[in-house]
């Protein structure tokens, strides 16, 4: 396999339950705990600005309503993304890719964006951000790790920056997921941290791919993805795996 250039451990949407996801006030947070990697989910505003956001809508994370994409950034950007998680956080503004990006470039910090895209805006949501992921890093010793469980998504980045590493997220492991993943020339598999078993992390390291696991919470489920040989966790526990252990 090629060489891999990021850590074992990522936090994740910045520092997983400890502040509001997928602000930067929870990226500062995950790095304090000590993590230089962070997951994210990125999509566009109706205008074409990226920026971070898991859920299509607005209203569990923000206090606005409706669906995101459909919004341009000035009224985005108006928002409070920080109150639903706790008064420590109130006022706390989504951020757009770029400012997520500098963030992370100024500290040395490594990035997995993961694409979000609003419902029917796959290939266009990939194209975009991988094309500003490009121009963000041009100058980057590492790249971000670009994933999505959209093939659609996966398949335009590839297109728009082939250069960027790629990996292809999966809930379930259905019929071709191997072969989609080699297509669209993917270097990891990202999987719901139960998927893997021995013979399934073999097949990927045989194929010349990583292995990465999202949401792992609990030390028994670390233990055994570690035992496996698993090259990467997702993990909202910061507080409780130290990334350098």
């Amino acid at each position: 396999m090629n060489p891999w250039p990021y850590p074992r451990w990522i936090a994740h949407r910045g520092a997983g339950k400890l502040a509001p996801e997928n602000t930067l006030a929870a990226f500062r947070v995950g790095a304090a705990h000590g993590y230089r990697m962070f997951e994210c989910d990125v999509k566009l505003s109706a205008d074409g600005v990226p920026f971070l956001m898991h859920d299509a809508t607005l209203q569990r994370t923000t206090s606005g309503h409706g669906t995101g994409g459909d919004r341009s950034w000035s009224e985005l950007s108006m928002l409070d993304a920080g109150s639903w998680h706790s008064r420590t956080f109130a006022g706390e503004p989504l951020p757009t890719f770029d400012n997520i990006a500098r963030y992370c470039l100024h500290n040395g910090h490594l990035l997995n964006i993961e694409i979000k895209p609003t419902p029917g805006t796959a290939a266009h949501t990939g194209r975009v951000v991988a094309q500003r992921a490009t121009e963000l890093w041009a100058q980057a010793d590492t790249p971000p790790l670009l994933t999505s469980f959209e093939p659609d998504a996966l398949a335009a980045a590839r297109d728009a920056a082939p250069d960027l590493p790629r990996g292809l997220l999966l809930d379930t492991l259905p019929s071709g997921w191997f072969e989609a993943a080699r297509q669209l020339g993917c270097v990891a598999i990202v999987c719901n941290h139960a998927l893997w078993d021995a013979d399934t992390v073999a097949r990927v390291h045989a194929a010349g791919m990583r292995t990465l696991s999202y949401t792992v919470n609990d030390e028994w489920a670390a233990e055994r993805l570690l035992a496996l040989g698993t090259n990467g966790i997702i993990t909202d526990r910061v507080d409780l795996f130290s990334p350098i252990g």
